[in-house]
């Protein structure tokens, strides 16, 4: 049976793998869909996504997961081995903030 977390985290990455433009969008420093300025997934570092908060910091963290994920042409996934490499890469973040967050996540999923 599925627990609570990881449903959550299931559900969150799905949403970020269907509305991934939409999650670059707004992904860090509390950007917004109006704001049309480009931007990349490298631009991020793991400050901006450790200063969010509750449901944006999770989707920001699905969409890395997401990002990843097609990044190495997979679309198969492990949720607990989502809901570890989430906390690591927390970790990680906490204690080297100026990382970007791309290469943090990559890290720790390795």
């Amino acid at each position: 049976m599925m627990s609570k977390r990881s449903r959550s985290v299931l559900a969150v990455t799905v949403y970020a793998l269907l509305l991934q433009p939409a999650i670059i969008s707004s992904f860090g420093n509390g950007a917004t869909a109006a704001d049309n300025a480009d931007r990349t997934v490298g631009q991020y570092l793991c400050k901006d996504l450790m200063r969010q908060s509750g449901e944006n910091r999770a989707v920001s963290l699905a969409f890395l997961h997401g990002y990843l994920l097609g990044k190495n042409g997979k679309s198969e996934f492990n949720i607990d081995a989502l809901g570890k490499a989430t906390d690591a890469f927390i970790e990680h973040c906490l204690d080297n903030p100026s990382d970007k967050a791309v290469d943090a996540m990559e890290t720790v999923k390795k």
